[in-house]
């Protein structure tokens, strides 16, 4: 309990309690116990006309600060809740849950109790205009297994290239899921319906509006066109003549202790693709401080301040500007017809598109960051005496370093050879940073060099991932990707490297994955003498394989137990894999192939509905990234893998020893699509007061969360406390 003075407020449960005493908080609840209030929560029942409803959600909104502030808890198993540490402020709230429509808004206060009137739907469809988006995308029909390989324009519609059903649905996730909600209110209707003798050609104009428009129809085609729009027309007609997918366990066990707190953040088009709150490799930095975002769409570094409940952002700077002309013409080409939302307007203007955020000991957000054109200096290629390249040269990179000093309030841009992407610090003295590239090679800035020297090709290095294929135990002479494979050579493997985690147990090793059927991951030894001690170990999950009983495929996001066990999210597949190089027998060679270690691998199909058609695993959520929780910043252990359900409205925990899921649901705004996550230890002696793990809503188009478009995403602060009645 608070230390202030508790006011003890007593509520009869629904077992019928003649008279509440004093009520502790303990480790737990029982039916027995009354709610219990301090002067700035606001508690009480919530019935419906069938009695009182377990595992919904209440809902406290307040505009009262310079951010839309709201708290979100869930009932217990009597219908009781308990909106815990609310500032003062006038508050609306309301009841949500699945079976169920929105109650009314209640104007209320801290310091008062507030039963509440839950509203059965009257019909499914009522019922399901809650339901995350992973439910409606499920009723997606899937084609056939027998009808892959695709037999092409002439045939079946479906390309060649598509080799398997698997293939298809990691196109209806990496393809469509990767940048937005698909099975949300804005995705599952079409606004301008009525314009187009067909839903086909309705879906047809659809992919081509907005300023996103080329990449839209890019991916439509790799389905085969036609066939790609006409599963989406096919989805969307069910809908519209009323199938509605099945309803969604409400929260039980854990779930319900859950306590979440929004801030709005980023304007009404930015697109905050994730957030950094702490130093991954110690939580305690930046305790209580302000909760960082980077915002893609308008090269913008953005943060909350959770003390004061106000937003701040600081435009990023870039050395080289597209010319005003080039940057309209290149926008015109994504932008062949008008958005629904905006008409012409050009809502993006991202020359620099920052990416992924990550904090050092000393508090600075690094990131990356496009600092400059794509065209390489001259140190970086062919020619050049770096030592790394001349071992591997590099031509252009998409994207390089930055990083944000809160102390003076200043931006650093760090020029590399090599593409980045996503950033993870290393255990070293050094402060190395090592970067995913999401190309051929992983790259690493040290970051003590560049401190002391501001030096930034002293400062950095990167490897190709070459396996030693031959067994020899070094990498000598080796093929390339594109090569054919020689037996008396090592052999360059996997490339498009996304996610990145150094180990913590083994000095100078980072681990890499990246997506695809089957996908892969990959451990790079760095050695005393990079390039040439860099060695790589390369793997595939089970796919096609017949010494695994469990097939899986994409990982994307990668993290790393304090033990040195990876963990990837299998976005395709749908699962938490779990890699154990230990068990592996065979490590490098020429049977390390991808496909050699099935006994290191386990995977855990994550909650949810599959899509129609499909019998292997195949779930409609989409996990965009990973993170482990090696620290307990959340309250559920040390060393929990979370998957983010980007389509799902929720972040995955997974407990290992248990091996159940415990679903943290985001039910308001719907639109709830992390990117990432991290956790922070603001006080370690508070209890799960002092502990919390925050994400962001990352979708591209944040006009399509409930609200519509001038709504904004939300940062997202998640507390598990012992039971859901702690205050």
């Amino acid at each position: 309990m608070s230390t202030r003075t508790s006011r003890i407020v007593t509520i009869l449960a629904a077992v019928g309690l003649a008279a509440a005493g004093l009520v502790l908080d303990g480790p737990t609840a029982t039916a027995q116990q009354a709610v219990t209030l301090d002067d700035d929560d606001v508690g009480g029942v919530v019935r419906s006309a069938g009695g009182p409803e377990a595992g919904v959600w209440v809902i406290a909104e307040t505009d009262d600060f310079a951010t839309l502030y709201r708290k979100i808890v869930v009932t217990d198993d009597e219908g009781r809740y308990v909106l815990p540490d609310l500032p003062e402020a006038d508050y609306d709230v309301w009841v949500r849950g699945y079976g169920l429509v929105d109650s009314p808004r209640v104007a209320t206060r801290p310091g008062q109790s507030l039963d509440l009137t839950a509203v059965e739907a009257p019909t499914p469809r009522d019922a399901a205009q809650v339901y995350p988006a992973n439910y409606w995308y499920s009723l997606m029909e899937v084609p056939e297994k027998a009808e892959f390989p695709g037999t092409g324009g002439d045939g079946n519609g479906i390309p060649a290239s598509v080799r398997t059903q698997a293939h298809w649905i990691d196109l209806l996730k990496q393809g469509c899921q990767l940048c937005h909600q698909l099975g949300n209110l804005p995705t599952r209707e079409i606004p301008n319906a009525a314009d187009f003798d067909s839903t086909e050609a309705a879906w047809a104009h659809r992919i081509v509006t907005g300023q996103r428009a080329s990449n839209m129809a890019r991916t439509i085609s790799r389905f085969g066109r036609q066939r790609g729009i006409a599963a989406y027309a096919d989805w969307t007609d069910r809908i519209t003549t009323g199938e509605v997918p099945q309803q969604p366990p409400r929260p039980q066990g854990r779930e319900r202790d859950v306590v979440l707190t929004l801030w709005e953040w980023g304007g009404e088009t930015g697109y905050i693709h994730d957030e950094i709150a702490t130093d991954k490799r110690d939580p305690s930095v930046n305790a209580g401080g302000p909760v960082y975002g980077v915002e893609f769409a308008n090269d913008k570094l953005v943060w909350v301040d959770p003390n004061t409940n106000e937003a701040h952002e600081v435009v990023l700077p870039v050395r080289d500007t597209p010319g005003e002309g080039d940057f309209q013409s290149y926008i015109a080409q994504e932008m062949p017809n008008p958005s629904f939302y905006f008409g012409d307007e050009l809502i993006w203007n991202n020359p620099g598109n920052p990416h992924n955020p990550m904090m050092d000991g000393q508090g600075r957000v690094w990131m990356t960051h496009q600092i400059r054109g794509p065209g390489n200096p001259a140190w970086c290629r062919e020619g050049s005496d770096n030592p790394y390249a001349r071992y591997y040269p590099l031509e252009r990179a998409a994207r390089h370093v930055a990083y944000y000093d809160p102390a003076t309030e200043e931006t650093e841009l760090i020029d590399t050879c090599f593409n980045t992407h996503h950033l993870q610090f290393g255990f070293d003295a050094d402060d190395t940073l090592y970067l995913s590239s999401v190309s051929d090679v992983i790259g690493w800035v040290n970051t003590k060099v560049y401190d002391e020297t501001g030096d930034a090709q002293a400062s950095q290095g990167w490897c190709p991932t070459v396996v030693d294929t031959t067994g020899d135990g070094r990498i000598g002479e080796f093929t390339g990707l594109r090569d054919d494979p020689d037996p008396t050579k090592d052999r360059q493997m996997g490339r498009g490297w996304y996610g990145i985690v150094p180990d913590p147990t083994e000095p100078n090793v980072v681990w890499a994955a990246s997506g695809g059927v089957p996908g892969q991951i990959v451990r790079l030894d760095i050695g005393d003498n990079p390039p040439e001690s860099c060695i790589a170990e390369y793997y595939q999950p089970p796919f096609e394989n017949d010494r695994a009983a469990v097939q899986g495929y994409s990982p994307r996001g990668v993290d790393i137990d304090r033990n040195g066990v990876v963990w990837t999210a299998l976005s395709g597949s749908g699962h938490i894999a779990k890699f154990d190089r230990s068990q592996c027998a065979v490590l490098n060679g020429p049977e390390a192939t991808g496909q050699h270690c099935p006994e290191g691998w386990t995977l855990y199909a994550t909650p949810g509905p599959q899509m129609k058609g499909v019998t292997d695993h195949g779930s409609a959520d989409f996990h965009y990234y990973h993170w482990v929780d090696q620290f307990n910043t959340l309250g559920l252990g040390d060393n929990v893998p979370i998957a983010t359900g980007s389509t799902s409205d929720s972040l995955l925990a997974f407990l290992p020893e248990e091996e159940e899921y415990v679903i943290m649901r985001v039910p308001y705004p719907l639109g709830f699509y992390s990117r990432g996550m991290d956790g922070r230890i603001d006080d370690p002696d508070a209890g799960w007061k002092g502990r919390a793990v925050w994400a962001d809503y990352g979708t591209n188009a944040v006009w399509h969360n409930e609200g519509g478009k001038g709504t904004q995403g939300n940062l997202v602060k998640f507390q598990v406390r012992p039971h859901p009645l702690a205050h």
